[in-house]
């Protein structure tokens, strides 16, 4: 019997639907910003991660039109082949400095994206260590190192999260000669920064190297913008660092940054490095400007305004909701505010109700997030003003109060 394909997919893609967990994508015709323009209307976005506002800076314009022009627009090959340019040699070298004072004998490897540099590092380590290795990955890993690990085909287990007692107690019932935590540092649907110290310190008891993804903490913080290992005053040689250059750096691409001779052995066998064709190097050249800005004065000033945005969300939010169950605002010191709402219909309604205002604001469904806690992201920008958080929250904080007098939310 001959099987329907397409009808199977249809079958799918309705129980999505019923289920209200179907997902669509929107066409935005503007710069990123506060403000975007979304099917020919002017929305006010709560939703990017252009976390210090760098997206559509005049200064990284100009630096990326300075490297077209000198380097041309793609590289032509992959690294190894001849994608190499300066500008990629220089801006490594950057960011493997700016870490110095966090990773000694520091070098740095740049990607084109975050996924494919976590899918490197995993599978790379282990296989340097062929059978040897065991993971110890968060329950709210990113899907990256996830598909990592999996890829890897390494020994692994998962603990609760920031439930560093059951690692501790994993850990020592191991028998792995090379053990591994990998982390996010700023877990990105709740905006909690994970325990890095205490993560550190397991690592250097128990032998192990640690992993830190810091997609949604580079350039954010720390003084300088080094990221959660500026945060903390970290600095060890059994950190592993991946940094996002496509959130607060406003452009794209990511790095990992760690011992010289892991990044050597990188360059050698991370199959998701050497089989693409490597990052533009005009790209390469505008991030050495980004860097720049983010541990200046400028960067500084951003990140003093969006911790004000921060705790002015915190502080109205509280006010109108107190210590009520739902909705519930998660703790969370960051840029990332998200609000547990829990019903997935109800999350989208508020989400569309908002919408009809003027604000973009994702409804964040399973399996992103767990069953039954269905949220709204919100995402601040120090691109954001006072006035417009204001407005904001002057729509969000009567839908949130309507939809918890009502068994069936209509907009």
């Amino acid at each position: 019997m001959e099987v329907d394909l397409f009808s199977l997919l249809n079958k799918q893609l309705d129980q999505l639907s019923k289920r209200q967990l179907s997902r669509r994508r929107r066409v935005v015709d503007s710069a990123c910003g506060p403000e975007v323009l979304l099917n020919g209307r002017t929305m006010l976005a709560f939703c990017s991660n252009d976390y210090l506002g760098l997206a559509n800076d005049e200064r990284l314009f100009t630096a990326l039109n300075k490297g077209v022009k000198q380097h041309g627009l793609g590289a032509g090959a992959s690294a190894l082949i001849s994608g190499h340019y300066r500008a990629h040699q220089q801006l490594e070298d950057a960011l493997a400095a700016l870490l110095s004072d966090h990773i000694p004998n520091s070098a740095a490897l740049c990607f084109n994206t975050g996924y494919m540099a976590n899918l490197a590092l995993i599978t790379s380590i282990s296989a340097a260590f062929q059978g040897q290795l065991e993971v110890f990955s968060e329950r709210l890993n990113h899907a990256s190192l996830i598909d990592g690990i999996r890829l890897a085909r390494a020994n692994y287990k998962v603990y609760p999260h920031a439930d560093l007692v059951a690692l501790e107690k994993m850990l020592a019932s191991s028998q792995a000669a090379i053990k591994l935590l990998v982390s996010d540092s700023v877990f990105s649907m709740d905006g909690r920064i994970a325990n890095l110290p205490q993560l550190l310190e397991l690592a250097q008891h128990y032998n192990a190297w640690l992993l830190v993804d810091d997609a949604h903490g580079f350039g954010v913080l720390g003084s300088h913008g080094r990221g959660v290992l500026e945060h903390f005053n970290l600095c060890s040689p059994r950190l592993i660092y991946m940094g996002t250059l496509g959130k607060a750096a406003g452009l794209a691409g990511a790095f990992v940054c760690a011992d010289k001779r892991l990044i050597n052995w990188m360059l050698n066998t991370a199959r998701s490095y050497i089989y693409t064709t490597a990052m533009p190097p005009a790209m390469a050249q505008a991030l050495q400007t980004s860097l720049t800005i983010i541990s200046g004065p400028d960067g500084n000033q951003r990140r003093q305004h969006l911790q004000a945005l921060i705790a002015l969300f915190r502080q109205r939010f509280q006010a109108a909701f107190g210590g009520a169950e739902s909705p519930k605002l998660l703790p969370s010191g960051t840029a990332i505010q998200p609000i547990v709402i829990g019903d997935n219909q109800k999350t989208l309604q508020v989400s569309q109700a908002l919408e009809q205002r003027g604000f973009w604001v994702p409804a964040i469904r399973p399996p992103t997030v767990a069953p039954k806690t269905a949220r709204l992201r919100i995402t601040l920008s120090a691109a954001h003003s006072v006035d417009q958080l204001n407005r904001f929250l002057d729509a969000l904080i009567p839908l949130l109060k309507n939809v918890e007098q009502k068994d069936n939310y209509v907009v």
